[in-house]
């Protein structure tokens, strides 16, 4: 087989990122840029719409540049995306009427506070979406920009703007503004889209008070989203996936039988796990949600997402001046010797599941005249195994339950985390020799819908373990840390 290369577009929280895989999955080249977080207000977040499209674009250049590749050696692009974060753009410029509002962004907490307090209102929205009425989904957020831009609401109804999560305006933009999709994947994310049905809700959408001619059309992950304006990349390239970050890394880890579990640690942590072509109605505040849609077939997933994981050390970085690095991390926690009873509980922007509690905030409790930086840094790192085990206990209750989990994302560097998360959670922990796997998912998509791959299990045929970790720690040290951290939690609720 002659090697076929693959370019894959992860467009982050915190950076973009371009990735050049061969059709084996393995890397060939890689560039990145990190951008500025805007925090307007207490519990707002935001990007600027151009700088997510440069940047991308950026990007895409310089891994192709960096490959040694010429365009029409990359046989197709995929594109995966941070989810739920809402831009309304005018279908006649293409651009942005009001900043990016990222996922974290918790300005609509009241109005899905009014909406939720009606019983018959949040059940329906569950059962159609698989999701809960939060200020995380995009729902709201477009209601706000219409509600707050001027004129904007006008235009709207005018049939003038168009909303899309980050993959949409991408496609946009890189299609010079002749393609106007999403997939199924990021539209079950944005409270609007019927999850058993598979199509946007008008009963949704007259809640919302959103046109539905400012949508999207809905595509499989896998599928012909066009191809990239020729003066981009001096060519024109096929564009065959789209999928949300976090279900391409369930993608990438090859997660393909139901029961299958991964747990994404980059900004946030998100854990999923396949539950097949059952919509699992979780009754512990876990999310349905989809997992991937190929070839017009659904598979569901269920989920559950942390707001704060790698932010929180970048808190600790560019915020506290802790760290000047994060890999500094591990020397720190593993020079501690016994327990650290400090605990940092991160709801910088509330608390996700299973708590879902949009007006906490972040506390580091248990403090001694002996702590320092090492021990807050350790703390840090410990809450991402605390949360994770929160949303284990959570998928538990839900009849979930696995002996081991893949894990990726830029936090799995670090050794003594999953260690921690191994003993933690006592389950065995396996990080692959690929950890770029977020960016891998989108590319063994768009290599399937290219014809390179047969099917989706011989796509992930390249998924290989690196490091398995299994438990260490004692019953009563498990429960001694983990109780310990229910206290300090409770106390951030209340």
């Amino acid at each position: 087989m002659t090697t076929q290369y693959l370019l894959a577009i992860d467009q982050g929280t915190t950076s973009s990122r371009a990735i050049v895989f061969d059709h084996n999955g393995a890397l060939i080249a890689s560039a990145s840029e990190e951008f500025e977080q805007i925090y307007p207000a207490d519990g707002w977040v935001e990007h600027q719409p151009q700088v997510i499209w440069q940047t991308t674009l950026a990007t895409c250049r310089k891994a192709l540049i960096n490959s040694a590749l010429t365009t029409t050696e990359i046989a197709a692009i995929g594109i995966t995306n941070q989810r739920e974060t809402t831009i309304v753009w005018d279908k006649n410029t293409g651009e942005a009427i009001y900043n990016a509002i990222v996922w974290q962004d918790r300005r609509t907490a009241k109005r899905c506070q009014e909406l939720k307090s009606n019983v018959a209102i949040a059940d329906k929205v569950k059962t159609k979406t698989g999701l809960l009425l939060d200020p995380y989904f995009s729902a709201s957020k477009v209601e706000w920009i219409l509600d707050n831009v001027a004129g904007a609401r006008d235009k709207a109804v005018a049939g003038q703007l168009c909303f899309g999560t980050v993959d949409s305006y991408l496609l946009w933009q890189l299609t010079g503004g002749k393609v106007f999709a999403t997939d199924a994947t990021n539209a079950s994310r944005t409270l609007l889209f019927n999850i058993v049905e598979n199509c946007w809700d008008d009963e949704l959408l007259s809640l919302f008070n959103i046109p539905k001619s400012m949508l999207p059309e809905v595509k499989n992950s896998a599928d012909n989203f066009g191809e990239t304006d020729g003066k981009h990349f001096g060519g024109a390239i096929a564009i065959n996936a789209m999928i949300g970050d976090q279900q391409a890394a369930l993608v990438g880890q090859a997660c393909f039988q139901k029961g299958m579990m991964k747990s994404t640690y980059g900004t946030g942590c998100f854990v999923m796990v396949n539950t097949g072509a059952e919509i699992i109605n979780s009754q512990h505040q876990m999310l349905s949600t989809i997992a991937y849609r190929i070839n017009n077939h659904t598979t569901y997933a269920l989920e559950g997402s942390i707001f704060m994981a790698g932010a929180t050390m970048q808190w600790l970085r560019d915020g506290l001046h802790l760290l000047t690095d994060v890999a500094e991390s591990q020397n720190m926690a593993e020079s501690i010797a016994g327990d650290n009873q400090v605990y940092l509980v991160p709801a910088f922007t509330g608390l996700g599941a299973p708590h879902w509690q949009p007006d906490a905030r972040a506390a580091i409790i248990g403090l001694t005249r002996d702590s320092g930086i090492k021990e807050i840094v350790t703390a840090a790192l410990a809450s991402v195994a605390y949360q994770t085990q929160d949303l284990l206990i959570a998928m538990k209750k839900d009849g979930i339950s696995t002996t081991q989990l893949r894990v990726d994302g830029g936090m799995v560097v670090n050794d003594w985390l999953l260690q921690f998360l191994a003993d933690i959670l006592n389950l065995v922990i396996e990080r692959p020799k690929i950890t770029e796997t977020t960016a891998l998912g989108a590319a063994l998509l768009a290599g399937l819908q290219q014809g390179i791959f047969a099917n989706i299990e011989q796509a992930a045929q390249s998924w290989q373990v690196q490091k398995k970790y299994t438990p260490e720690m004692t019953e009563a040290c498990r429960s001694r840390h983990y109780q310990g951290w229910l206290k300090a939690l409770q106390r951030v609720i209340d």
